[in-house]
């Protein structure tokens, strides 16, 4: 049966202008692969949007959800479970050290507005919060006001107050037009700058790798520096690990890359194997003590869900039986390998950057590195070159996120090696679209 018209005339296509939209009729999905309903097979490169991390269709999470579903149904969050007890022993073997106490909601939004709250509860009366321009942390009032895309501008000026912004270590791109390493990591220290002029910080929010916005991973000194910067300034760090947790980048999360420990962690997406929606903020002791004898102002219906926590310890327990941050690791020289070929033949691609398996494309229409797509571009929903190669690739079996001038590469860490061939054969392919537009502007 054919559900994509009833589809397409009675709900919404997001981040979209509804006319032209005309979704696949998906009928089902295994491991890095889905079906439609004309017997066409597609490869999913981008685990949909950086989430399916253990790929589709695993059968130990969707027999945790069962025996969670004859377990309890739903109850209170002013309960216990043991699903909810299960599911802490869980978080406490892998998240960073130091995180002690968990909030759990249905998404990462969820996750980063609670995030927010706290930092705020804790430090009152301070209530401002620092996020990056290049950035996005969620679609509801405070993420969205967080986030630093074009995605914010739908909704202002009705943002939450007290955000500042501040440049993102983008060396391809540098805000501060300088060069790395000679620069100084100017980026974080112009954070210390930020922190000491505004007064009343409560929080610094930042993704550990930028994630849809360009895959843009920071210098190894910048992270370092923004913790010890932080705790100088008396501020929370929060990590927004929506998309670089769960493995993406070989390491349980991000921040372990770079040996530090944030006062809150915000996740979601792969916490579930996005088999159930998920949001999970994790904080300090230092935080949880503070609550002991403060009142901890959030909560809603669905925090603390059983049936969804239910299947947080099977998606660890299967990260372990398949090694899966060791199998990361080795993807990824494969995957950097074959880029940088690519790279090398095709005069579009700028740069091309990334670690485990979250890997960013970034395209070029001219020997003066003008992006081939703008924020701008994607706020008018104006098609674009990378519009463009995304569609060539869905036509010739590959599914993969675009961005404004960046293609995402974020498969399922299952996937192997002939896969991964395949999508980066068709993304080869592809290029010539780009390559074209770059030769036709080079002879303008």
């Amino acid at each position: 049966m054919d559900y994509s018209e009833i589809v397409r005339e009675h709900s919404f296509g997001t981040w979209r202008k509804q006319s032209g939209w005309k979704p696949i009729n998906l009928i089902s999905a295994k491991g890095s692969w889905l079906y439609d309903d004309k017997g066409r097979s597609y490869l999913d490169f981008s685990s949909q949007l950086v989430n399916v991390n253990l790929g589709h269709g695993n059968e130990r999470v969707i027999k945790s959800i069962e025996e969670g579903l004859m377990d309890v149904q739903y109850v209170s969050p002013a309960f216990a479970t043991k699903a909810r007890a299960n599911a802490i022993k869980s978080l406490l073997e892998v998240v960073p050290k130091g995180i002690h106490k968990f909030f759990f909601s249905t998404s990462g939004t969820e996750a980063n507005e609670a995030a927010v709250k706290i930092s705020k509860l804790v430090k009152s009366p301070k209530y401002k919060v620092v996020s990056r321009y290049r950035s996005y942390h969620g679609s509801t009032l405070a993420s969205m006001s967080l986030t630093g895309d074009y995605r914010r501008w739908f909704t202002e000026p009705n943002s939450m107050p007290g955000v500042v912004r501040v440049p993102e270590p983008y060396c391809f791109r540098c805000p501060l037009k300088l060069k790395y390493p000679d620069c100084g990591i100017a980026c974080a220290n112009y954070v210390d700058y930020v922190l000491k002029q505004e007064g009343n910080v409560s929080a610094v929010i930042m993704e550990p790798i930028t994630g849809t916005n360009g895959v843009v991973v920071p210098p190894k000194e910048y992270l370092p520096m923004i913790r010890k910067i932080t705790k100088e300034n008396d501020v929370l760090f929060i990590a927004d690990e929506v998309m670089t947790g769960w493995g993406r980048t070989g390491e349980w999360f991000a921040v372990n890359l770079w040996g530090i420990e944030p006062d809150i962690i915000t996740t979601a997406k792969g916490a579930s194997a996005s088999y159930l929606p998920v949001g999970v903020t994790g904080v300090s002791k230092e935080i949880s003590d503070f609550f002991e004898d403060h009142m901890f102002a959030h909560g809603h219906t669905f925090e603390a869900h059983p049936v969804v926590l239910s299947t947080i310890p099977a998606v660890i327990d299967e990260y372990k039986k398949l090694d899966l941050l060791s199998h990361v690791k080795e993807m990824s020289s494969y995957v950097e390998k074959r880029l940088n070929e690519i790279k090398e033949k095709h005069k579009s691609v700028g740069d091309v950057r990334g670690i485990g398996l979250f890997w960013g494309v970034e395209l070029i229409k001219d020997d003066k590195m003008t992006p081939v797509g703008t924020y701008e571009d994607k706020y008018n929903g104006k098609p674009t070159t990378v519009d463009k190669i995304t569609s060539y690739m869905m036509e010739r079996g590959v599914y993969i996120f675009g961005g404004a001038s960046w293609l995402v590469i974020s498969p399922p860490l299952i996937i192997n090696k002939e896969e991964i061939d395949k999508g980066l054969n068709v993304l080869d392919d592809a290029l010539q679209i780009s390559d074209q537009e770059f030769h036709e502007n080079r002879s303008k």
